[in-house]
């Protein structure tokens, strides 16, 4: 029990009186947790983001692979061998990330700013890129087992060598990273939701037109365009694996700009998810 200055009795809980030497005693308030760092905290969020997506998104990783055999199959008809040969299956191969990585990850960050979820990201001490990151790790995960096994059915319609698909274990990730900043960075910055979506569907449309249509029958114009695609660079890379004789160092270079690519676009899907969840 305290008195107040007017000599009232009241059942107020006296507060202490800060101290000098204490450090809070400036008036700055104590954080309620410590700031994760980036490893654990993207680890966590990228296991969250595997387990929420697992249920969800697995039938449509069946559409995304159906879609790329499907499209071997008819462009068989057409294609029988050599370099258009390796073009169709690697295309094919990389639409499989393109259709999860890119589509579906920019209408679910597009869904996640319109539901406001972003709110709940903003509250955990979670740095921002680890939330970008792990988002995009999860979904770019999905498309191991549908890029590995359309390359694989790819290898035997077109009777392309199997002894270089390890490729893909570094194609896969490179390409992934790519293709999620650009579909983060897109359902992000887009003003509704529906925009979200109808840049996702267009970026897997081009990465279908441009990556799987053999570039040498396209007219310069779309060539340069194809070249600005960054799903572009992960099918040269794969296309080269399949030649008999790969050209390594080309190889590399076109793995190289994926990843500057990646790390450009995850950059800027970072300050997207910044500038969104501080409206």
């Amino acid at each position: 029990m305290t008195v107040t200055s007017a000599g009232a009795e009241t059942n107020a809980v006296a507060l202490p009186v800060p101290d000098a030497a204490d450090p809070w005693a400036d008036g700055a308030a104590a954080a309620l947790a410590p700031r994760a760092r980036l490893l654990p905290a993207l680890g966590a969020v990228y296991r969250a983001q595997l387990s929420r997506a697992k249920v969800a998104r697995i039938p449509l990783l069946f559409v995304a692979t159906f879609q790329s055999v499907g499209i071997m199959i008819l462009m068989r008809g057409v294609v029988d061998g050599g370099s258009e040969a390796r073009s169709v299956v690697a295309g094919s191969s990389v639409l499989v990330v393109a259709f999860v990585a890119l589509n579906l990850l920019a209408q679910y960050f597009g869904q996640l700013r319109a539901s406001g979820g972003l709110d709940h990201y903003a509250t955990l001490p979670v740095p921002p890129a680890a939330v970008v990151l792990g988002a995009a790790g999860a979904y770019a995960s999905f498309t191991v087992p549908g890029t590995v096994a359309t390359a694989a059915v790819g290898c035997a319609l077109f009777q392309l060598p199997f002894a270089n698909l390890w490729v893909l274990a570094v194609v896969i990730p490179l390409a992934g990273a790519a293709l999620s900043g650009l579909g983060a960075a897109l359902g992000l910055l887009a003003p509704r939701q529906e925009l979200a979506t109808l840049f996702g569907q267009l970026g897997m449309s081009a990465a279908l037109l441009l990556g799987v249509l053999p570039a040498a029958n396209l007219p310069a114009p779309v060539d340069w365009v194809r070249d600005l695609l960054p799903s572009t660079y992960g099918v040269e890379a794969l296309a080269r694996a399949f030649d008999p004789h790969p050209d390594w160092l080309a190889m590399a270079g076109d793995l190289s700009v994926c990843a500057a690519v990646g790390a450009v676009s995850l950059a800027v899907a970072t300050w997207a998810y910044r500038r969104a969840a501080c409206r």
